[in-house]
């Protein structure tokens, strides 16, 4: 019997099965708990921009005007509330052309409504996918997420085009925008995290989240400032956790409303806990989202 050294044919035959192991992929089910799975999403970033362009194409695919929707949207509803809220009920607008003022308080509520809409239906819009593919299923509602602030891009273009022309200059305050609009991200996202794992076994959740949607419009100041609702009724508006930023977006775009530190405060720390109280529901109810959808 040979004890020498291995021939060179032997040496791979004996390396081969040690370099397979090292390379070989284990896929397991994500945990009850693992954060936002940001790190499984950060090598998938990829895929998750895929979603948010493939969102963006269908959402808009055989339209008339297309990706013009995004801009007519807010306009259309800028000048229905001017209409209402400024010509109507003459309400307070700080100074500022009550079309601009609704503007500016709908570009930060069409993150938040968009984002909640559109990350509690991509699950079951995407039922082919999940049940065939795995890839990290938190990477649907976060593309939801990003094509909502692409459409919040697109939407600020046209209210910084249109500030000049109502004799409204830039200011150093735009720079604070990205801050709120992280604030009511948040605040979408942990929301939609849930709506989205709950629907997937309760259908109801789709049909009842535009109701809200529509209920927290009118009890957020989208359409309205927080000076113009009675004292005696503002505490409890403030008690919102949507009204801080919206008020903080108004008052970094056009310099009016107000900015109260202890709102924000209390806004970003209510974002903070939905958004983990988002994913911890997501990554709980997560390994039976195939059975189940």
């Amino acid at each position: 019997m040979t004890t020498g050294p291995l021939a060179p044919a032997a040496q791979v035959a004996a390396i081969a099965p040690i370099e397979a192991r090292k390379r070989r992929t284990v896929i397991e089910p994500p945990r009850a708990w693992e954060g936002l799975g940001l790190r499984a999403c950060g090598e998938c970033w990829e895929l998750l921009g895929a979603f948010a362009s493939r969102d963006i194409r269908l959402r808009y695919r055989q339209t008339a005007l297309g990706v013009g929707w995004v801009l007519l949207q807010p306009l259309l509803g800028a000048g229905l509330f001017a209409f209402l809220f400024g010509k109507v009920a003459r309400l307070d607008s700080g100074g500022k052309p009550y079309f601009l003022f609704s503007y500016a308080g709908l570009l930060g509520w069409m993150v938040f409504a968009n984002t909640v809409t559109r990350a509690g239906a991509v699950l079951i819009q995407n039922a082919s996918v999940i049940t065939k593919v795995y890839f990290p299923r938190i990477v649907l509602p976060l593309s939801a997420a990003l094509s909502s602030l692409l459409d919040f891009v697109v939407a600020l273009a046209m209210l910084l085009v249109l500030l000049p022309a109502a004799g409204i200059g830039f200011s150093a305050r735009m720079l604070l925008l990205p801050a709120w609009i992280l604030i009511l991200l948040a605040l979408a996202l942990g929301c939609g995290l849930i709506g989205g794992a709950l629907g997937v076994k309760y259908r109801d959740v789709p049909y009842i989240t535009p109701v809200l949607i529509q209920f927290l419009t009118y009890a957020s100041p989208v359409a309205y400032g927080i000076a113009a609702v009675p004292a005696h009724l503002r505490r409890w508006l403030w008690l919102n956790p949507l009204s801080a930023p919206l008020e903080a977006c108004r008052w970094s775009l056009l310099g009016t409303g107000s900015l109260d530190a202890e709102a924000l405060t209390y806004s970003a720390l209510t974002a903070f806990l939905l958004l983990i109280a988002g994913a911890w529901v997501f990554n709980r109810l997560e390994n039976n989202f195939a059975d189940v959808i």
